[in-house]
C-alpha cells in the first residue's frame, strides 16, 4: 500500500451464519461508519465458496452508500449524488487515481466460520504450564476444546481416545522451564505420535502441531513428531516459573491458522488474496479493540460478546509490578457450551432451572418454561415474538453472562507455581484457591456485545442485564457494541497504512460504542428498610437528587454522556463505592442514553427465593419503566 492516507475501508466478518460488512470513510475531519450490509455465510453447500457470501454483503453496501450519497448529510462531499461502486466482475475494487467514487483504499476481513480455530492444548502441570498455553491459546482467538496435563486425572489410553475423538485444527504443547532436565514434555509428545491425530478440516494434510516448551527438548521433540506432523517449533511461553512470554506461541497460532486451517476451507484462498491485512480469527479481533481501548484510555475495561453457542469474556487490568509501575495484563476465555441458541440447553443445564426462573417477572410452569428453552435449541434462529419470549430469553442470557464471567474471573489470575507464593506440591494441587485479577470495584468501563445485548428493543434492557450478570461495583461506565463491529476494527487497529488505527478508534468511539449508563453500586450487606447511599447532585433536566437511598432500589434517572455533572455519594457506615467503608466520594460522572443507574441491592446480590415476593421485586427493578428512548440508537 502506498503512504497516502486511507479514507474509504471495507471490513467484513465471516461468521458461522452471516457475513457483515461496514463501509468505513473520511467525512471532513473525521472517520464514520456509514452503512453497513449483511448478507448469509457460504462456506456450505451448494456455493462452498466464502467469497459468495463476502460479495452479496459488498453489494448492499453499494446500493445503501449510494442512497446515502443522496442525501443532504452529503452535501460537502465529493461523492455526492455518485453512484458508488466496490465490486465488478466478482472482484473488490481498489480506487483508480481518480477517485470517481469506484473501490475502495483498504479490504479487511476477520472470520470465525466453520466453527472458528478450535485447539487442544497440552502442559506439564495443569495450574501453571496447560494454564499458560491456554492463555496464549485463547488470546490467538482460538476455542480450546481441552486442556491435558499430567496431573488431569486422565489415563494415557484416555487421553490418547480424547486427542483422536476431537480432531483439532491444532495442537499445542507446553511445559517445564528452559533451566529443567526435559522428560515429561517428551512424554507428552509421544502420546501425541500415539494418537496420529486426523485434522477437523481437509484430507491427506499433516496437523499443525506448536512445541512452546523447554528448549532443551527441542531435539527429541523434533525427532518424535516432524514425520508425522507439520511441526513448529517457537520459544518457550513459561521459560521461568516468575514469567510467561505468550506473544511468540500466539504470532505461531494466528500464523498456522491462515496456513494450514484458512487454506482448507471454502474460497479462503481467493479471499486472503483480496486482503490488505491477514485475516484474523474473530474473537481474537474484539480483543485486540478491547485491549486497546484500556491502554489508550488508561481504563480497567472488561468485555463480552455473547453468541449463539459460545460466549466470549476479555479483560484488561492494569497490574503493578514489583517496581512500582504499571502494566496491562489481558484475558480472554471462551466458554464454548453456553450460548443463546445452539447451547440455550446448557444453559439450563449448568445454571439449573431456579437460577433462570428468578429473573422471570411473571408467574411460570417450570415445564413450560424447558420447553421453550429446548424449542430455542431446535430451532435457533426464531427471535422473540411477544413480551413474556423477551423476559424469558433475557433471563436466560443473564445466566448465560453470569457463569462466563465467573469462568473468567476463575482464569484471569496471576502466575501459578511462583516459588515465593507456594511451592511445587501445590500446584499439583486442584483445589488450590486463585485469586483473580479482575476487581470489580477497580472496572471502570464494562462492554456488552452479541444479539441479545445489542438488539435489545430498550438499551435499558441492555443495562439491566450488565447489570443484574457482572454485579459492577462502586462505580462504573455501561456501554454496548451497536451494531457487532469490534471484530473489523480490532484488525484495522493493525494495519499499517495511514489513518487506519485513527479511523478505528474514532469509529469506536462513535458510531460503534454506545455509552449506556453511569452505575453506583455500593458493596456491603443490606437490611430490608436501612439506609445504603447517599447521592448529592443536580442533574442536567433539573432534577435535585439529595436523599439516601434505602436498601433492595433499581433506580434510573436521566443524565447524558455530553453533560459532566458533579456527584457527592456518601455510603452509609459498612458500604463501600470505592474508597473504603463509609467513606464519601465527589467525582463528576457522564451517563448515557439510559443516564444514570443507583443500584442499592447490595453485594453480595440476594434475591428472594419467594416467588410473589421476587414477582413483585423484580418489577420494582424495571427501569424501563420510566426510560424514554430519545432516537432509534435508544431502542424502539
Amino acid at each position: 500500500m502506498s503512504n497516502q492516507e486511507v479514507t474509504t475501508i471495507i471490513a467484513t466478518d465471516c461468521g458461522s451464519t452471516t457475513t457483515k460488512a461496514i463501509l468505513i470513510e473520511k467525512i471532513g475531519n473525521e472517520y464514520r461508519q456509514l452503512v453497513r450490509g449483511e448478507a448469509p455465510t457460504t462456506v456450505e453447500a451448494p456455493f462452498e465458496d466464502v467469497t459468495k457470501g463476502v460479495l452479496n454483503s459488498i453489494m448492499e453496501l453499494e446500493e445503501l452508500a449510494t442512497e446515502f450519497y443522496k442525501t443532504d448529510a452529503a452535501k460537502n462531499s465529493k461523492y455526492y449524488n455518485k453512484p458508488r461502486t466496490f465490486v465488478r466482475d466478482e472482484q473488490i475494487l481498489r480506487k483508480d487515481k481518480n477517485d470517481t467514487g469506484e473501490g475502495c483504499d483498504i479490504y479487511i476481513s476477520t472470520s470465525s466460520a466453520g466453527g472458528g480455530l478450535q485447539m487442544m492444548v497440552f502442559g506439564v502441570v495443569k495450574g501453571m504450564t496447560a494454564e499458560s498455553a491456554q492463555r496464549a491459546a485463547l488470546g490467538a482467538g482460538a476455542i480450546v476444546m481441552d486442556v491435558l496435563a499430567i496431573n488431569d486425572g486422565r489415563l494415557p489410553h484416555e487421553k490418547i481416545e480424547r486427542i483422536r475423538a476431537l480432531r483439532p485444527d491444532m495442537i499445542l504443547i507446553a511445559g517445564e522451564t528452559d533451566q529443567a532436565k526435559p522428560k515429561l514434555v517428551i512424554g507428552m509428545a509421544e502420546l501425541v505420535k500415539s494418537a496420529r491425530p486426523t485434522a477437523r478440516l481437509g484430507i491427506g494434510y499433516a496437523l499443525p502441531v506448536i512445541y512452546a516448551g523447554n528448549q532443551r527438548a527441542n531435539d527429541d521433540i523434533k525427532t518424535i513428531l516432524e514425520n508425522d506432523t507439520a511441526l513448529s517449533l517457537v520459544p518457550n511461553l513459561r521459560p521461568t516459573l516468575e514469567r510467561e512470554n505468550l506473544r511468540p506461541a500466539s504470532d505461531k497460532i494466528h500464523d498456522l491458522f491462515m496456513e494450514h486451517v484458512m487454506q482448507q476451507a471454502p474460497g479462503y484462498n481467493k479471499l486472503m488474496a483480496w486482503t490488505d491485512a491477514p485475516i484474523m480469527p474473530t474473537p481474537g479481533a474484539v480483543g485486540l479493540i478491547i485491549n486497546k481501548i484500556g491502554i489508550l484510555l488508561n481504563k480497567n475495561v472488561v468485555g463480552v460478546d455473547i453468541g449463539g453457542a459460545t460466549t466470549d469474556v476479555f479483560s484488561t487490568f492494569k497490574l503493578e509490578d514489583r517496581d512500582g509501575n504499571f502494566h496491562p495484563k489481558f484475558n480472554r476465555t471462551v466458554s464454548a457450551n453456553l450460548g443463546m441458541s445452539y447451547s440455550v440447553s446448557n444453559v439450563l443445564l449448568e445454571a439449573g432451572l431456579d437460577n433462570i426462573m428468578r429473573w422471570v417477572p411473571f408467574e411460570m410452569n417450570e415445564q413450560e418454561l424447558r420447553n421453550r428453552i429446548g424449542n430455542k435449541m431446535i430451532r435457533p434462529t426464531t427471535i422473540p415474538q411477544s413480551k413474556e419470549d423477551l423476559d424469558i430469553e433475557q433471563a436466560i442470557a443473564r445466566e448465560a453472562l453470569r457463569l462466563s464471567f465467573i469462568q473468567h474471573r476463575a482464569f484471569a489470575v496471576g502466575l501459578k507455581g511462583i516459588q515465593q507464593e507456594k511451592g511445587i506440591s501445590e500446584a499439583f494441587d486442584a483445589d488450590t484457591s486463585n485469586d483473580s485479577i479482575v476487581n470489580m470495584m477497580k472496572l471502570n468501563l464494562l462492554v456488552g456485545s452479541g444479539g441479545v445485548l445489542s438488539h435489545a428493543p430498550l438499551r435499558s434492557q441492555s443495562a439491566h442485564m450488565l447489570v443484574d450478570s457482572f454485579l459492577p461495583e462502586g462505580i462504573t461506565e455501561l456501554a454496548v457494541d451497536s451494531i457487532f463491529m469490534m471484530p473489523q476494527l480490532g484488525v484495522l487497529t493493525e494495519v499499517k497504512a495511514p489513518g487506519c488505527d485513527k479511523a478505528a478508534m474514532e469509529v469506536f468511539d462513535k458510531d460503534c460504542l454506545i455509552h449506556l449508563a453511569i452505575s453506583i453500586c455500593p458493596v456491603g450487606h443490606v437490611k430490608e428498610g436501612k439506609n445504603v447511599v447517599k447521592i448529592k447532585a443536580e442533574l442536567p433536566d433539573g432534577t435535585k437528587l439529595e436523599q439516601w437511598i434505602t436498601a433492595n432500589q433499581l433506580l434510573r434517572y436521566d443524565l447524558p454522556h455530553d453533560t459532566e455533572v458533579e456527584f457527592e455519594i456518601e455510603p452509609a457506615s459498612g458500604f463501600d463505592v470505592g474508597e473504603g467503608k463509609g467513606k464519601k466520594i465527589v467525582r463528576k460522572l457522564r451517563g448515557g442514553v439510559v443516564g444514570l443507574i443507583i443500584d442499592t441491592r447490595g453485594r453480595p446480590f440476594q434475591i428472594t427465593k419467594d416467588l410473589k415476593n421476587r414477582v413483585e421485586m423484580l418489577h420494582k427493578w424495571d427501569i424501563s419503566k420510566n426510560y424514554k428512548p430519545k432516537s432509534h440508537k435508544d431502542g424502539v
